[in-house]
């Protein structure tokens, strides 16, 4: 996925009721750009932090930037995020397209946001005549407490939890059930933060007993694209 413009260099003054960041140009401009992410961002909103944003796509938007990434100060060292959790969606489709994703491959049809479970859209939905139909939800995550783990989530997510439990009916009704985690970071391994939502990590290890899949994908940070590359290995116990 490429940038569609060229992002601008700025500096962080304060990420504010979780769609809002102030932010400070260059030029010495003081801007409000729109954050994507309703999570926490631990480490991820520091103060001080070079930012760089994208132009508004919608010319009649209520902001005119859009933050993207940070470079941001983790354990392990300083590294370009990736914030917008608008993007692991267009990521994952096309990755699945062109086959990074092989997990993924050989289906004829890919759909975006059908209906499914209760009040869901699931992300993605591959079909074939000679296999399952294969239910795909995506999960970004951008949080590092430890060098080279990434982990999911930043915060609870009932929301997240329902949809396992939706996949995992999917499963049961002789489908297949994936949900796979883009990691908008640089990271070797994955796990989930069951400290911050045991609620999810249960909903999660149910999920993967009924045999919802996990696929958990890296991606190559610059600023002119975002690009899954790379897959990454799960990691840890659920208790």
């Amino acid at each position: 996925m490429r940038f569609r413009a060229p992002l601008v260099r700025g500096h962080l003054v304060q990420r504010y009721k979780r769609f809002l960041a102030d932010i400070i140009l260059e030029d010495g401009t003081l801007i409000t750009a729109h954050c994507a992410n309703p999570g926490a961002m631990l480490g991820l909103k520091t103060p001080g932090s070079v930012v760089w944003l994208a132009p508004a796509v919608n010319p009649k938007a209520k902001l005119a930037w859009s933050w993207e990434l940070i470079e941001a100060d983790l354990p392990g060292g300083s590294q370009l995020v990736g914030i917008n959790t608008a993007h692991p969606n267009r990521l994952a489709e096309e990755a699945i397209l062109d086959g990074t994703v092989s997990e993924l491959s050989g289906y004829a049809s890919l759909r975006r946001e059908v209906a499914y479970g209760t009040n869901s859209r699931v992300d993605m939905l591959l079909t074939a005549p000679d296999r399952p139909d294969c239910y795909v939800e995506v999960k970004n995550c951008h949080l590092m407490r430890e060098a080279g783990l990434a982990e999911f989530p930043d915060s609870i997510t009932s929301r997240g939890a329902k949809h396992l439990a939706e996949l995992a009916h999917m499963v049961a009704t002789g489908h297949r059930a994936v949900m796979v985690f883009v990691v908008q970071m640089q990271a070797d391994r994955f796990s989930l933060a069951e400290d911050l939502d045991p609620a999810y990590a249960k909903a999660f290890a149910l999920a993967a007993a009924a045999g919802v899949e996990t696929i958990v994908y890296g991606c190559a940070i610059t600023k002119d694209e975002i690009r899954v590359d790379r897959r990454i290995a799960f990691e840890g116990t659920l208790s």
